[in-house]
């Protein structure tokens, strides 16, 4: 995510991914979220049925459809369908779809005492779409040859995780008989994974797509995605255009009951990607034809398309509402004059205007005011805090007391960066609404928009970086450890390629407390510590955190079972079924 998107205990490489990928979510609304109270999931008299022909309506193609090359993570987009992992995330609306179950494996893993070895052992019965038998073997193949350069684009954290991971080059160029060996198969059902380092949140982790289990003799390479091998409810018919067109139909040889958490209610799915994301949801509105049972994955309503719906009950009963663990924030560089000044930072902390910052995203319904980096929700560790205190609309009055203890007295000129695109992230209305409300305490903001790659490369550059900017961090799965990690941690700062810690903060501390909350795999107490950690740096004003979003997706007529979950903010097409 531009800004965003991910993470973890990154190394370089993880973290120009993640950016990558959250920028095209944000800029879409890939990255929507889900329902507290949950939406239609069909009356006593209307249950999920059986049969028919659910259509997925994008406006993103579902490229390499590869699982070493797909970023996802548990989710409830199209991959989803086609590939098991040894975890995934539970099937349910809200903050219940949070959390890791078992998949593939009997359980979410055991880890040893330092949660440096992760144990799974896969359930009985699982079989590959041809029938055959899916081995622990498969799955290490399936992870090894996701390092493969040619099959790159998939989630980095195992390269920086696995023991010897930074040197591995995947199975077509290491011809081992013992491939990686941190990855252990003692028998057909049982896998054990030697991590560099306590990672509590292994469980967590093994819900990407690179834990689907790959058959090493129908491997492809670069080919694959043309028709990999299914290991979940659907299989891959055709694939045409890059993932422009995918056609899904019933695997014979999965079985519901080694699946708890998919349905598999439709007879076949038809994805049609690289849509105007104004067609689909006028196709989504209208429900014509195939289009009453369609859904999107990947395209948010906008405040216009919000305004007409208001006013057509039946269409109201159609959006589903959800929250993706995301932050909207305002980005300081210390090492920059003047930002220097803690109290200069305050001052601006305490001007800020959310209630103007929110409309300029779009307005209430698309966006809530933050006043703490992580998202507010329990799993990222949420602890309600508001370091700098001045209410929705700002305090200029204490920015200017402020300002004055910091000699600037007669006021201040600022240079504010930041996109020029059309996301409601770091788009010119945002920007102008924290020039207007700076204004009212003193300071003047000249605004410095840049094309979208332009401004990108230089708010990651360390070199380049400039001092106040625009910015957004969402995360790879829900917890306060890649979403904190990645910007805050001094080890992770990038001196010759992408870097997200924007503050250059390098304090023992935070480091210290970032590696001692990785050890704990008690999530639970894990997140109570993030919530600490977010406090801690909170007030240190290294950031001045606005808005999180919220996302409306709208669906056809004639589709039942809606479930959102707070894991990727995704209507789970593994739950729908259709009239």
């Amino acid at each position: 995510m531009a800004e965003p998107a991910h993470p973890r205990q990154p190394s370089a490489t993880a973290r120009r991914v993640a950016a990558a990928a959250t920028t095209a979510a944000l800029a879409v609304g890939a990255v929507a979220c889900g329902p507290k109270d949950g939406t239609d999931r069909g009356g006593a008299g209307d249950a999920p049925k059986k049969g028919g022909t659910l259509t997925v309506l994008n406006s993103e193609p579902q490229n390499n459809f590869d699982p070493a090359r797909l970023y996802t993570s548990g989710g409830g987009k199209v991959p989803t369908l086609v590939f098991r992992t040894l975890t995934t995330r539970n099937r349910e609306n809200g903050a219940a779809g949070a959390k890791a179950v078992p998949d593939l494996a009997t359980d979410t893993g055991r880890p040893s005492e330092n949660a440096t070895v992760w144990t799974y052992t896969l359930k009985d019965g699982l079989k590959f779409e041809d029938g055959s038998p899916i081995t622990s073997a498969d799955i290490k193949y399936g992870i090894e040859r996701s390092f493969a350069a040619e099959l790159s684009g998939g989630a980095p954290y195992l390269r920086d995780w696995l023991v010897g991971g930074e040197d591995y080059q995947g199975p077509y160029k290491d011809k081992s008989e013992d491939g990686l060996k941190s990855i252990e198969t003692p028998d057909k059902k049982t896998l054990v994974f030697h991590l560099k380092k306590p990672e509590g949140e292994f469980p967590l982790l093994a819900t990407q797509t690179q834990f689907a289990p790959v058959p090493r003799n129908k491997d492809t390479g670069t080919k694959y995605e043309e028709h990999p091998v299914s290991s979940g409810p659907y299989k891959v018919v055709k694939n045409t255009g890059d993932g422009e067109r995918i056609l899904l139909a019933r695997n014979e040889h999965w079985s519901q009951s080694t699946d708890k958490q998919r349905h598999a209610y439709p007879d076949t799915i038809e994805v049609t990607s690289g849509l105007d994301p104004a067609v689909i949801n006028q196709r989504l509105s209208t429900g014509a034809g195939a289009d009453a049972a369609a859904v999107t994955t990947d395209t948010n309503l906008g405040p216009a398309e919000l305004a007409q719906i208001a006013g057509d009950r039946e269409l109201q009963k159609r959006v589903g509402t959800g929250r993706f663990g995301y932050t909207n924030y305002l980005a300081f560089n210390p090492k920059v004059k003047p930002f220097d000044d803690p109290k200069v930072r305050q001052a601006i902390s305490y001007a800020i205007n959310r209630q103007s910052v929110v409309n300029a995203a779009g307005g209430s319904s698309l966006a809530e005011p933050a006043t703490t980096f992580l998202p507010n929700q329990k799993s990222f560790g949420y602890t309600p805090d508001d370091p700098f205190p001045a209410g929705r609309t700002g305090n200029p009055e204490k920015a200017k007391e402020l300002l004055k203890e910091a000699g600037h007295e007669s006021g201040l000129t600022l240079t504010l960066t930041h996109s020029t695109a059309k996301n409601f992230a770091t788009s010119p209305e945002v920007a102008t609404a924290v020039q207007e409300s700076l204004k009212k305490a003193g300071i003047t903001v000249k605004l410095a928009g840049l094309e979208d790659n332009d401004y990108k490369n230089k708010i990651h550059s360390l070199t380049d970086e400039p001092g106040l900017f625009l910015a957004g961090w969402g995360a790879d799965w829900p917890s306060g450890g890649p979403f904190l990690a990645p910007i805050y941690d001094g080890r992770q700062i990038v001196k010759d390629a992408y870097n997200f810690n924007h503050a250059q903060l390098d304090d023992k501390a935070v480091n210290q407390e970032i590696d001692e909350i990785n050890k704990l795999t008690d999530l639970d107490a894990a997140a109570r510590r993030w919530g600490a950690l977010d406090k801690k740096i909170g007030a240190q004003a290294l950031s001045v955190p606005l808005f999180h979003p919220v996302y409306k997706r709208l669906y056809g007529k004639d589709v039942k079972n809606i479930v959102i979950s707070d894991w990727d903010g995704v209507l789970d097409i593994s739950q729908v079924s259709v009239k």
